[in-house]
Formats: structure tokens, sequence, C-alpha cells
């Protein structure tokens, strides 16, 4: 390759660092460590989830059986993944719905099927179950209006959340961890204040509270226990929209709307139920309970709970971003303020700066002219790191500037085996040019092998590692190939430049 060409190259590589990395200040994407802001790692309850979904085929099972008149006497959960159909005598449409469902048979009596559900549908509940919770606390996080967040999975059923910036963490984190599975069921209002007291419900009924909050600390005022039936007429998974609207008397409320699936739904179950109270809860507790005064159409309802504004449009921001599959509990939880994040930004600014000045010098004293190459090759290629984390929009954290510290000297180093190649074949009687092209070529494997091992190690750091461990991986990567570059591409360009054009008997190394 000529000179031209190589220039060219340099030019255009270095052109388009400056590119895409100016202005700097709004370039740069900086982590949680350095701009301040929350780190919270959830845990999915993926057990849960797996109940969720039995519970799902018993009501689908009951619903069908009682739509083909097929007698049965009960259809109930048995943990941990088992479902007990009770009937009189054996029916193959029971056994297809069980093979629909992918529920194995388990035994029985003869008055009882026993199924249980498949090992591998277990697994791929649990795995769903972390990967719609992923979703779903993306989906809220985007409505709450976040910038750069990070949310990704972390184990077999963690999720990693870094809200960098945040002002108001409390907030975010019952955004974030409230479960939000929106339900409907029919109030029973057979149970008479006796039966509540000694506890001695019916068995298909369960107690829901209605809970009154203070608007302003969110202690409970009140709790009032309400008695449902414990089959669930309709659920959130329809929900197609969800918003806060202001009643009569100017207090916000949250109102949804239905898909048409839904909708068909809601309407059915109101024209059946006219006259009777139902109750909207929200992760188990009751937000109201009307009264069904006649048929709704349209599939559009309202949610009132004394809200504030705020917490109006939070429930708004769930509802519309979905439910959770599972419950979450914060198994981390850190917040970073702003300040730390400065200190801790000229705390590695002044590092890197006294480190490349050290750099600079030893390399001036020791090599000389040769040195003030290496070092011109330092600087590009600290260009060249910068405008690669721009353009892959790459997050700066701490230790990814210790990072960039590390890969400057590792640059070094390449040119330190480079030179000490080129003073071999000096004292070998070489002439310049040929001390060069040798010097290049015989330290160009070494520098290779240390370079290919180093991205190796940092390769698995990125794909292992999480948070900082990342950002150090990060920069250090794109450093180590900027400085394949720079160390062996750009400082030969410029050495063969001035030999050519001088022809030099001896040169300063």
């Amino acid at each position: 390759m000529n000179l031209k060409m190589r220039w060219a190259i340099i030019i255009l590589v270095v052109g388009g660092a400056l590119w895409f990395m100016l202005p700097l200040d709004q370039k740069v994407r900086l982590g949680l460590d350095l701009q301040g802001g929350m780190h919270v790692v959830l845990g999915v309850d993926t057990e849960k989830a797996v109940e969720a979904r039995l519970d799902s085929i018993v009501y689908q099972m009951r619903r069908e059986l009682q739509k083909e008149n097929i007698p049965f006497t009960y259809v109930q959960k048995s943990l941990p993944y088992s479902i007990n159909v009770g009937v009189e005598n054996a029916n193959d449409r029971i056994e297809e719905m069980a093979e629909l469902y992918l529920l194995k048979s388990d035994g029985g009596s003869a008055t009882e099927v026993k199924y249980t559900l498949d090992s591998a549908e277990v697994e791929r509940i649990r795995q769903n179950a972390v990967l719609q919770s992923l979703e779903v606390v993306r989906n809220r996080i985007d409505a709450f209006g976040v910038s750069e967040p990070v949310i990704q999975r972390q184990g077999l059923n963690q999720v990693l959340v870094q809200l960098p910036g945040i002002t108001d963490p409390d907030r975010a984190i019952n955004l974030i961890g409230q479960t939000a599975q929106l339900m409907f069921y029919l109030v029973d209002d057979t149970v008479t204040q006796q039966q509540l007291d000694s506890g001695t419900i019916p068995y298909g009924s369960m107690i829901l509270y209605q809970r009154e909050l203070d608007k302003n600390s969110g202690k409970v005022l009140s709790s009032t226990p309400v008695v449902v039936k414990r089959e669930v007429i309709l659920t959130g998974d329809n929900l197609m929209d969800a918003g806060v609207q202001y009643d009569q008397f100017n207090e916000p409320n949250v109102w949804f709307r239905f898909d048409p699936a839904g909708a068909k739904i809601f309407e059915d179950i109101t024209t059946a139920n006219v006259g009777k109270p139902f109750a909207i809860a929200l992760d188990n507790n009751v937000y109201s309970a009307p009264v069904i005064r006649e048929r709704i159409p349209g599939g559009e309802g309202s949610i009132s709970g004394n809200f504030t504004l705020e917490q109006a449009q939070d429930l708004a921001i769930v509802l519309r971003a979905g439910s959770l599959p599972a419950p979450v509990t914060i198994l981390e939880n850190r917040t970073v303020g702003p300040s730390l994040g400065m200190d801790s930004i000229a705390s590695g600014v002044k590092a890197s700066i006294i480190g490349l000045i050290a750099i600079i010098i030893f390399m001036l004293i020791y090599y000389r002219v040769s040195g003030l190459v290496a070092n011109m090759g330092l600087i590009f290629n600290f260009i060249v790191l910068l405008g690669a984390l721009c353009l892959l929009k790459a997050t700066l954290t701490l230790p990814g500037i210790a990072g960039v510290i590390l890969t400057l000297g590792i640059a070094v180093d390449a040119n330190v085996l480079i030179f000490e190649r080129v003073r071999e074949e000096l004292r070998n009687g070489r002439t310049v040019m040929n001390a060069f092209e040798l010097g290049y070529q015989k330290a160009f494997g070494t520098i290779v092998d240390a370079n290919v091992t180093s991205l190796i190690a940092s390769i698995v750091l990125f794909q292992f590692g999480t948070g900082p461990v990342k950002g150090f991986a990060v920069t250090l990567s794109l450093g180590l190939i900027a400085s394949m570059f720079t160390a062996v591409f750009v400082t030969k360009t410029i050495f063969m430049t001035f030999i050519i054009k001088n022809d030099p008997k001896k040169i300063s190394i």
C-alpha cells in the first residue's frame, strides 16, 4: 500500500472519529456512576407465573365443561403443578382438553382424574415470565420518560434496571415494581357480617380489601373488607388503553378501554349481572365496587381511588404498559447522587490527564524523536477511541475511564516492542529504512497475540459482567482495536513518510 493511500485511510478514520465525537459534551453518554441515578435489581417470582397459568387453565376448563354440558363436580388447582377434576365417569373430551393445555395424566381415582403440567411447559412459562417482565418494565420506563435507561436480564430470574439522572427514586420504584394485575370479580353479597367477622365465608369466595390512602403521605386511612367470588370474570389482559380523566368533583381517576374481544366479554358480564355489585381490583387491592346498573357496551370503565394527579398518571402508565406476569421483588436498590458522579468524573479526568502526561514525558525522554511519533499515535488513539464510543452510543462509566487509561498504556507498549526491535536491527548494521521495516514486521506477531488475548478477555467480561464491568470491557475492547490501528499503522506511516522524504543515515530512537 503506497503512502498516499495510507494517509487517506488515516485522515478518513480520524476525521470520522472527530465528526462523531464533537461536541463531546453532547455525544458521550455517561453511566450511572458518573451521572447519578438508580441501580435496581428485580427478582421475578417465576413460580407465581406458573401458578397463574394453572389458574387460567382451571378457569378455561371449567367454562368449557359447563358450555358442553359435561358433568363434573369440581376443577381445582393442586400445587405444585397439578389440576384435579372431579368426574363421575371418565370422558374423552376431558382428556382432549388436558392434552390441549399440555397436561399429562397423573393417575386418580374412580371419582377424580389428576393431571400435571408438562415440565417443558413449566420451564417455558418461567423463561417467558422473565422476558415479559423485562419488556413490561421497559415499556413503563419509556412512558416514565427516563433518557438512556439500561434494562436487561441478569441471571436466570432477575432484571437489572439502571436509570441515570432520576430525580424521584421512590416514584420510580413504585412504577417499576407494581405488578398491576387488573382483575374484575363479582361481589358475594350473600355473606353476612357475622360470617365475615368469624371468617366462615363460602369456599368459592375470598376476602379482598378496599383501602383508602392519604393523598400526601400514602398511609392507609381505612381498610374495608370486600367478599368476592374467587372466579375472575375479566382480567386486564384485554386492556387496550388507559388514561387520566376528572370526575364531577374534579378529582382525577383512571379510565380504561378494552379491545373488541374484551369489550364483548365486559358487555356480556354486565348484561348478565345487572343489579349486582362487582369489584375492580388491582394487585388484590379493591379500588371500587360499584353496582352494575345497566349493560355497559363499548368496553369502557373507570377506576376511582382518591388519587393525586401523579398517582393517577402512574397507574395509567402501568395499565397501558401491561401487568407483570409475576410479582417482582426489589433485591438490590442503590441510588447514586449527581454530586458523587461529578466527583467521579473529575477524579477520572484528572487520573487520565496525569497518566497521559506521564506516558508522553517517558516516551520523549527514552525514545526522543521516535517517542514524539509514538505520542502522536497515542493522541490519534485517544481520538479514535472517543469517536468509536460516540458512534456505538456506548455508555462511559468510571471503570470505563480506567479502561481508557489502561488502553493508553497498552498502545505505548506496542510502540515499545517495535522500537526495541528497530534498535536491534540498527545495532546489526541495517539501514534506517530496513531497520524499521524489519522492526515492525518482527514485532507485529507479538503485538497481535497480546492484543487478541486481551480482547478475548474483555469480550468475556462484557458477555458475563454487569453494570460497571461492562463499561470497563467496552472501553478496553474499543481501545485495543484502536491501539492496533494507531501503533502499527499510523506510526509506521509517519516514520515511512519521514524516511522516504529525508533518507536519514541515522534516527533518534
